[in-house]
């Protein structure tokens, strides 16, 4: 079974918006799902350039996906359906 990769963006503006509290999103999981995620805090995404500040904080799932205003309900929902599993905190 593939991994899930997270990586939460630690950058200034991220941080002040929110990203410290995605940090301890590892801690609400389930111990059977914590062990098919990896949660990475990132120097910075890059993508307040790409796209505005607005959307801090910002979130890449597997290396590709990427969302934006995260929030742990969000983060763990996404990551519940990335892994097959309902929901449930």
């Amino acid at each position: 079974m593939e991994r899930i990769k997270v990586e939460i963006c630690c950058g200034t503006a991220c941080y002040l918006l929110g990203a410290a509290k995605l940090m301890d999103i590892e801690l609400s999981l389930p111990p059977d799902l914590r062990a098919r995620v990896d949660i990475e805090a990132r120097t910075c995404l890059e993508m307040c350039e790409r796209e505005n500040l607005g959307g801090a904080p910002y979130v890449r799932f597997n290396g590709t996906e990427v969302m934006c205003e995260a929030s742990p309900e969000k983060v763990f929902a996404r990551i519940c359906e990335l892994a097959g599993v309902e929901e449930a905190l």
